[in-house]
């Protein structure tokens, strides 16, 4: 019966460990990606300075040098100028910048919505259009876990600022209205005529019952460029999939990953046997921390790889 106590006891050491990793541990992880994304972030929009820079320079040189022609005023409508080499951006990879001054928001955010897209941070649905284009441009993110950038979302209320900067300007969007939905009403990230920002998260908290949505619209007036934004295709996207695909695709586990699963566990059985073995046979502090060191170690490794085989709905 002692021993029986002793297993049950541990077992239930090793799962609230578990919630601990997930509750914090991913967001160390979260957050050392988030390094990576600003430095990179902060890169291309130096690239693409420098590109626009040379290319206005040239065009000015041109146009110089050529006859006077007649001039037009430009059309509002036709949209915002397209920097000029504006890089390709794959899954991933930086895209812009989400900032919610309200709720403490302020996060690089990756195009697409997959697992390890969003491991680093708000993920951008690539079937969407960018933000400050046309259309509904709408972006997922944890609630409670990875950093769980939108923890406080349902404090947000109408005339709240949404504020996105991405490598072809600064944009404003307003909140218009929050909504509480079932995972399958897809409805909420389809494409609009007009221009806005949809925010997706899990609702409530620890769960992945539903979905809270965030729905803002552009505020022109205080965007960078001002004018109404047309679409960009210049962003290279990923192949193009069901919009529906792209919902669920980031809430689904990785069954790829069960065969280095259970290796790492098989691995944290031996060393944390050995542990005890060697606990039981010397008795002193330094051997209680020479075993916990490492079974630490390769625990952490294994929870790494069981989160994987979950779902990520929180």
């Amino acid at each position: 019966m002692a021993g029986v106590g002793r297993t049950l006891v541990t077992l239930g050491l090793l799962l609230l460990l578990f919630v601990v990793y997930q509750l914090w541990g991913t967001g160390v992880l979260t957050a050392r990606a988030q390094d990576d994304l600003e430095d990179e972030f902060a890169r291309l929009k130096a690239d693409v300075a420098t590109t626009t820079s040379t290319t206005t320079t040239s065009s000015s040189t041109t146009s110089t040098s050529a006859p006077a022609t007649t001039t037009t005023e430009p059309d509002p409508t036709v949209g915002a100028p397209v920097p000029a080499g504006l890089p390709p951006i794959g899954a991933g990879d930086a895209l812009g910048r989400i900032r919610i001054p309200k709720i403490g928001v302020d996060w690089v955010f990756v195009q697409g919505t997959s697992r390890a897209d969003l491991r680093k941070g708000p993920g951008h649905y690539p079937d969407t259009p960018i933000p400050g284009q046309i259309g509904n441009a709408a972006i997922a993110g944890h609630r409670t876990t990875y950093g769980a950038p939108f923890y406080r979302l349902d404090e947000l209320e109408p005339g709240d600022e949404i504020e996105v900067e991405t490598l072809t300007g600064a944009y404003t969007y307003e909140v218009r209205e929050l909504l509480v939905v079932a995972p399958t009403a897809v409805e909420v990230v389809r494409n609009t005529p007009n221009a806005q920002l949809t925010l997706t998260t899990c609702h409530p908290r620890h769960s992945a019952r539903q979905r809270l949505v965030a729905v803002a619209d552009l505020v022109e007036e205080t965007s960078d460029p001002p004018i109404r934004p047309g679409r960009i295709d210049a962003i290279e996207q990923p192949a193009r999939r069901p919009i529906d695909d792209g919902l669920v695709e980031g809430l689904q586990g990785d069954p790829a990953g069960r065969g280095i699963t259970l290796a790492s566990g098989i691995v944290v059985a031996v060393v944390g046997l050995a542990w005890w073995w060697g606990f039981r046979r010397w008795r002193y502090p330094a051997t209680w921390v020479a075993g916990g060191l490492p079974f630490l170690a390769v625990l952490t490794i294994f929870y790494y790889h069981l989160e994987r085989l979950l779902p990520a709905g929180y």
